[in-house]
């Protein structure tokens, strides 16, 4: 199968590693690629230096990836390059505090002849604590660029995997002829998934597997040090699991631990208690009734960046009966108050920041608008995205504020960040300015920022590293909503197949949609985002597992 696919275009699947076994402070270069000038002054923009301050105007001065200076009187060098920041507001730059941004899944490795159902090697099984984020990471992802024309400069990058994925690293969204790396073993990736077809296949089986892991690390540990302090003692049996599951049990490194629910979570704290280790709880999306027992863990608290999806609010109707009135209402309910558990979490003096694992970059924005409208203060909706994930990922000191000698990572936008109006036009990165076009947002009759128009057929490519590939994108209106299909070039060669399209989101000039592939009987599921004006659209085609490419497509009048 992966042999067909790597045929299709479409999805011509590859593995781009980014190496690097040093940790960096400022624009690294090993490629001796850099612009010949890297000073630069941000002056007379509206200056927010940390979460719950208020905007001054004030002057923001760079040099070789560093902020050297913040206010109203700098003395500017001659060599620097000018940004006028009069009408512009300035931010740290956001923090990724759980992210895939630019990873792609390795391959699955084969199954030996003498394979055990019950006991299978641990690669196979998706216990993998060696591997690194490092060598799954690719800056020149689209997925990169997306997160970074959101605002977020810096990632805390998480391996794909099994149940022990591997270990995790801290990288910026920098120029590409950056290392980017700023610091590696950063944490250990795990999860509650079962392996498919053997054991751990459950959840019990997982937590289980886990925990054996962790004690047969440190009883390993006990026999190196015995073996090593006294004579006649069996030499004891070392392998690469225990030896990077090492900094876990000396609490050197936490466990990011990816939960989804209260249960998960539950689960999670529960082998953290039993076991010692440190624990960093992340991707949750329910967690309102065990705000308390996250207070009482100490457990570290990173939300999914992503609210449900309202279509079955807006496209609800007015002549229908008492009882489906009803349901529209309890609908209703769990929207409320699942938008509303950020803003009860921050309340009951808890710390968190963001993942962005499982979320689309472009709506980010809007997530944190609908927690604002829902109860979050700004201050704290900022902190979670800076303050709070710098100092949860130890990196306080070099990221989060903007304060004299810290990495220049900012953000530059036309207004106040959380304004419906305001857009990104310059993001800051290692020093590194990335810009962005901003565009006037067309308004309704009621005064409301319009939508872009996007039924109709669409032509589309899309350039992935195997060549060029398209179809059409057909899209109609539903009501309130959207549906529509889109044609691909089919996996096992036999021309082009169709699929529904679902999710389909538009907001301002935003518009995604996801669809499955039928890939040798195993489905595929494809994210598409991209910006729409007028009749042309840009964006990216995230292909899970595979990684992100860019597309473009162009609507077609007849």
């Amino acid at each position: 199968m992966r042999k067909t696919l790597w045929k299709a275009s479409l999805f011509g699947l590859f593995l781009m590693g980014l190496s690097s076994g040093i940790t960096v402070h400022a624009q690294s270069d090993p490629t001796g690629k850099k612009s010949i000038t890297n000073t630069y002054a941000i002056t007379n923009a509206t200056v927010h230096t940390s979460p719950g301050m208020e905007g001054k105007k004030a002057s923001i001065l760079i040099k070789n990836g560093v902020i050297l200076g913040v206010g109203e009187n700098l003395s500017i060098p001659a060599e620097a390059q000018i940004i006028e920041g009069d009408s512009l507001h300035a931010y740290a730059g956001f923090i990724d505090a759980a992210s895939r941004g630019g990873i792609t899944k390795p391959e699955d490795p084969e199954r030996p002849k003498d394979f055990v159902y019950s006991s299978p090697p641990d690669e196979i099984a998706g216990i993998t604590p060696w591997r690194s984020a490092v060598d799954q990471f690719d800056i020149e992802s689209s997925q990169v660029n997306d997160l970074r024309k959101a605002g977020f400069t810096l990632a805390h990058i998480l391996p794909d995997g099994g149940m022990i994925a591997g270990k995790g690293a801290l990288v910026l969204f920098g120029e590409k002829e950056s290392t980017n790396v700023l610091k590696e073993n950063t944490s250990l990736s795990a999860n509650l998934n079962g392996a498919r077809g053997m054991y751990p296949g459950t959840t019990v089986g997982v937590m289980a597997k886990f925990r054996d892991v962790y004690q047969n690390t440190k009883l390993t540990k006990d026999r190196m040090a015995l073996f090593a302090s006294a004579n006649g003692i069996t030499r004891p049996e070392i392998n690469p699991t225990f030896m990077a599951m090492s900094e876990v049990v000396d609490s050197a490194i936490p466990v990011f631990f990816e939960v989804e629910d209260d249960l998960e979570a539950r689960r999670a704290i529960s082998l953290q208690k039993e076991l010692g280790f440190q624990l960093v709880l992340y991707g949750l999306e329910e967690y309102e009734s065990i705000i308390d027992l996250l207070k009482e863990s100490g457990a570290g608290v990173i939300l999914k960046l992503q609210i449900p999806d309202d279509k079955a609010i807006k496209n609800q109707k007015e002549d229908v009966s008492e009882s489906v009135k009803a349901q529209y209402q309890r609908v209703k309910e769990a929207y409320d108050k699942t938008i509303a558990q950020a803003g009860k979490l921050a309340a009951a003096g808890v710390p968190f920041s963001f993942s962005t694992i499982g979320a689309k970059a472009n709506d980010s924005m809007k997530a944190l608008q609908t927690m604002i409208e829902a109860g979050l203060s700004e201050k704290d909706a900022l902190a979670a995205l800076t303050t709070n994930a710098a100092n949860a990922l130890g990196i306080g000191r070099m990221a989060g504020t903007i304060e004299n000698g810290k990495l220049a990572n900012l953000v530059l936008s036309t207004g106040p960040i959380f304004d419906s109006e305001s857009q990104i036009k310059h993001v800051v990165v290692d020093g590194k300015i990335f810009d962005y076009e901003v565009k006037a947002k067309k308004k309704n009759g009621n005064g409301e920022t319009a939508s872009a128009e996007v039924t109709g057929n669409w032509d589309y490519t899309s350039e992935t590293p195997a060549g060029s590939s398209g179809g059409t994108i057909s899209i109609q209106k539903n009501g309130n909503g959207y549906e529509g299909t889109i044609t691909y070039d089919d996996p096992s060669g036999s021309g082009k197949a169709t699929s529904s399209l679902s999710e389909i989101s538009v907001s301002g000039s935003s518009l995604s949609f996801a669809f499955e592939v039928n890939a040798g009987g195993m489905s595929i599921s494809v994210d598409v985002s991209g910006d729409v004006s007028g009749n042309t659209m840009d964006g990216s085609m995230n292909i899970a597992q595979f990684g992100s490419f860019p597309i473009s497509a162009t609507r077609n009048p007849n």
